[in-house]
Order: structure tokens, then sequence, then C-alpha cells
């Protein structure tokens, strides 16, 4: 779920006229997925079940699944226990069930979707994603015929059609961390910690958005699904540490492409923003020991305050306040939604 990472905490999120909707003119089919369309293609894909993980999202939700075939198989994990009636929505399809997620964030509620599948295949979606079926089916293929894939997961891009910064990236680094602190990233696309491939072009990464991420349900437990450590952002980090680790590896398709706008959900922005610094500090904590740890939260908060700055000083304050608010989660480790302390300090750590 960490696509769209931005120069430094994130990017300001379109507003409701340049999200992407089902009515939206979008690439040619051609464009989206060479080679995967007609009847052979379709008859070579083996079913498989969409995961839609919401959170106070009726509104995306709706432009999702209008621009889907009514038929294809559906679970929607809710986070917000139906507050905006949005069971109704998913249970009016053929083949939709809703679950409720119990509002214990991202990672855990895509586990609760595959968890209860029927199917051997998922396609986890965003609900401010906007792919095409035959996008979907694309991705299925890809893990279906390729055993060493852990997943195979779509490009996401924004209104203006280009590749959002945080399709995938690399593990994190002192050195990493450094270059994206002071935007040499962008001279050297390739040595700082977020992927922005163009289309078409072949890029390997340490792991890739979860946006619209197809899995094997078998291979997905096998590394242990989305670590529930992680409220949400950075799950998917973690789900490519521990694929190369078994010595699988992910496929971001760049000639796969998924309309996405990021910030659809019904979390306030500057929550989100501040979870999104908190998820990157346990993650690099659980992973990199206390010195390295340190240091890249260092250099991106250095970085991100920076940003603040030049932000106000165009007077962009809403901007500013964004980066700010990622600059306390890196530092601290914690952030709170809806009143409530996320990540919670887990039992061994106390962080």
């Amino acid at each position: 779920m960490a696509a769209d990472q931005g120069d430094g905490a994130y990017e300001a999120a379109p507003s409701e006229s340049t999200r992407p909707t089902a009515k939206q003119d979008d690439p040619p089919l051609s464009e989206l997925c060479p080679g995967g369309l007609g009847d052979e293609a379709l008859a070579a894909t083996p079913p498989f079940e969409l995961v839609v993980v919401t959170y106070r999202s009726r509104r995306q939700v709706e432009g999702l699944l209008a621009g889907l075939p009514a038929d294809l198989p559906t679970v929607l994990v809710d986070n917000s226990h139906d507050e905006d009636g949005i069971r109704q929505v998913v249970e009016s399809r053929p083949a939709g069930r809703y679950v409720d997620g119990g509002g214990h964030g991202f990672a855990k509620a895509a586990n609760q979707g595959a968890r209860t599948t029927s199917f051997d295949y998922v396609v986890f979606v965003n609900p401010d994603s906007r792919p095409h079926v035959d996008a979907l089916r694309a991705l299925v293929r890809d893990v279906a015929r390729d055993a060493t894939l852990a997943s195979s997961a779509a490009m996401p891009v924004g209104s203006d059609g280009r590749p959002e910064t945080g399709v995938g990236g690399w593990e994190p680094s002192v050195l990493r961390s450094v270059v994206h602190a002071l935007g040499v990233h962008k001279l050297a696309p390739r040595a700082g910690l977020f992927a922005q491939p163009e289309r078409g072009t072949a890029t390997d990464v340490d792991w890739t958005t979860g946006a619209c991420l197809a899995v094997r349900v078998a291979t997905f437990w096998s590394l242990g699904g989305f670590d529930e450590e992680f409220y949400v952002y950075n799950e998917d980090m973690a789900f490519g540490r521990t694929a190369r680790e078994r010595g699988l590896r992910q496929l971001l398709r760049s000639d796969v492409v998924v309309p996405h706008s990021a910030g659809g959900s019904g979390a306030p922005s500057l929550e989100m923003l501040r979870l999104r610094g908190a998820s990157m500090a346990r993650y690099v904590r659980r992973h990199h020991g206390p010195a390295g740890a340190g240091s890249i939260a260092i250099a991106l908060a250095i970085g991100s305050a920076a940003r603040a700055g030049i932000a106000l000083g165009k007077g962009e304050r809403t901007v500013a306040a964004g980066y700010v608010e990622y600059v306390k989660g890196i530092l601290t480790g914690h952030a709170h939604v809806g009143g409530r302390m996320v990540p919670a300090p887990s039992a061994d750590t106390g962080r």
C-alpha cells in the first residue's frame, strides 16, 4: 500500500475532479496489458478473487466496482464496520461478499480477505485504483505460470498518466536515504528509495506496491502474508523482504498500468502522513539495528523538514503540514488514528 511516497513524505492528493473514475478516458487496452486480450488469454487465466480493503471509502469502492464485471468474485474487507453502508454495495453483486475487518489496519484486513477466500489466486486492489479486468487477468497469469514469483504488481499512474513515485523500491539504507533526502534521486532514479519507472521499462526492485497486486494464495501464506505489525504502509516492503529471503522475487509490470489516486480513503490525511513516517521507522528499527535505523530516520526527517520549509516559502501551508507530520512519525515511531495509537507498542520491543 505504499504507492506514491513522493519526494519526502508524500505528494498532495488529487482533487475529486482529477481522481480517476470508471468513466475516465483510459489508455487503449493494448497499452494496459499487451497480449492480455482475447478468448485465448481469458481461457488461460485461472479463477481469482478481488480483495478490497476499505475504510469509509464507499464512493471510491463504487467507482472501482462500476468499471469491473458484475460477476467478478470480490471480497470487501471493511475497517469501518459498515459505517457508510458499503456492505449493501458489495453484497448486491452476484459474487460479492463482505467481511468486517475489525478496524485493525490494512495488513490485517488484507490477510482476512486472503484467509477467507476459496480461490487459489487473489488480487489485492486499493479502492482508489481503477484497473481494467484484463490488467487483473494479466497479473494472475504471471503468478500462475511462474512458481518463483511471490507476486505480480501493476504500475499505478496518476491523473496525468505518469507512473507514481513508490510503485516499488529498494531496501532502505543510510546511503539511499541520504540520496532521497538530498533530492539526488531525481538525477539518479535508481539510487534512492522509491522507483518511478517509465512505462515498459525493466526495473529490478526489492518490493512492489500493494495497490494492485496478484498472489498465489498458497505462496502468500508460505511467506506469512502481510506483516500485521504494520497498521498500514511498509507491509509491502516487509513482504518483499521476506520473499527475497525465501529465494522468491516480485514482478513489477510497468507495461500493465492502473489509474490510481493516492489518499482516497476516509482517514484524515495528516494522520496518515504521520503514520507513514511511523511505519517506516518501525520497519528500519526491526531490520537495520539501532545505529542504521537512527541514521535512516534522521536523514529522512531532515529531508522532509527541508521540504516543509520550502513549501512554507511558497505559501503551501497544507503541504508543509504534511511533511511536518511525517517528521513526527519517522522520529517517534508512533501515530494515532481515530484517537488510538498505531502501530501499538509491540510486546518484545516496547516500541
